[in-house]
């Protein structure tokens, strides 16, 4: 996947459990296991919102992008900037 959560390096930076983030946010924990591991496939823009208050963050400070080792990130630009 082309997008990343680094939502490990933020939990330990501002110094917070999980459970703790888990209840001031109210997710699951297994819920936060899948974005920690990226294996979530969509995230709500509610949790986003909530994430990024709890821990005084942006959105891309949660969210990097990674080009595909494939390439079909460019090739899909190519042909988007094509038309």
């Amino acid at each position: 996947m082309a997008i990343m959560v680094k939502l490990d390096l933020l939990i330990v930076k501002r110094k917070i459990s999980q459970i703790e983030l888990c209840e001031r946010i109210g997710l699951t924990q297994a819920n936060l296991s899948i974005l920690k591991t990226n294996k979530a496939k969509a995230i709500r823009f509610t949790t986003l919102d909530a994430l990024c208050r709890e821990l005084v963050c942006q959105p891309g400070d949660l969210l990097e992008y990674l080009p595909d080792e494939s390439g079909k990130a460019d090739e899909s630009k190519k042909e988007i900037v094509s038309r």
